[in-house]
């Protein structure tokens, strides 16, 4: 049977290449989004995922459509920027509330549906400066930090129910956001990576898909760094 996988945050950047990813794998593919173009094959859900109703309401739109969601990839956030002594208590609140609190609300709801069919693969994309920290990204590090402590606090609630739950923490990784740096940047970025490139979207989908998968049935709890050696696994 055809898997019902839903990955937030599937319009454009990595979420768009992990949507593909699934559709190619030849599962049934939605999204919760903010708006844009959707992947050829993914049916999408409009909706804030600061706001649990919308949450709810959205994942009962697209369970109607799809059935139960059996693999749930959590991509969707944002960046607010800004060095540590200029950073506004909502610069912080609000980067929380989509990456963490977000990111929870999701999970939540997938769990519920997840225990009933006694599957389900949980898919969080952190980053590798939740483990390495990275200055003027205080808010955004502690909300992908956080991500780590969920994974593993799920995989103990609901791991015997047949539910893995696992941090994907991607490096410098190509998309419309790392190609508004400059050439400059990019040179000094690359030469503190050992694999000396960024990675493609490509190569996160390529983790998503296996931690979404039955062969990674016995994998939870953990953190997949896709970062070319970057963390080293911090």
């Amino acid at each position: 049977m055809t898997r019902h996988v839903l990955v937030t945050g599937a319009a454009r950047g990595i979420g768009r290449a992990i949507a593909e990813a699934f559709v190619a794998e030849g599962d049934t593919v939605s999204t919760i989004y903010r708006g844009g173009d959707l992947p050829e094959g993914v049916t999408g859900a409009v909706a804030d995922i600061t706001d649990t109703a919308a949450v709810n309401a959205a994942f009962d739109e697209l369970e109607a459509q799809h059935g139960r969601v059996r693999v749930l990839v959590a991509n969707a956030g944002i960046t607010r920027d800004g060095l540590l002594m200029r950073m506004t208590d909502e610069d912080f609140a609000d980067v929380i509330d989509v990456n963490l609190t977000g990111t929870f609300r999701c999970v939540r709801r997938a769990v519920n549906s997840m225990m009933r069919e006694r599957f389900g693969r949980i898919v969080l994309i952190g980053s590798v400066v939740g483990l390495m920290g990275n200055p003027g990204q205080v808010n955004y590090s502690s909300s992908k930090s956080a991500l780590v402590g969920m994974a593993r606090s799920v995989t103990r609630e609901v791991g015997s129910r047949g539910i893995t739950a696992n941090v994907i923490a991607p490096g410098f990784i190509t998309t419309d956001m790392t190609a508004e740096l400059g050439e400059d940047v990019v040179k000094q970025y690359e030469s503190t990576i050992p694999a000396k490139r960024f990675g493609a979207t490509a190569e996160v989908a390529a983790a998503a898909v296996y931690l979404g998968s039955d062969a990674a049935g016995y994998v939870s709890g953990a953190v997949l760094p896709v970062d070319g050696g970057l963390g080293m696994g911090h």
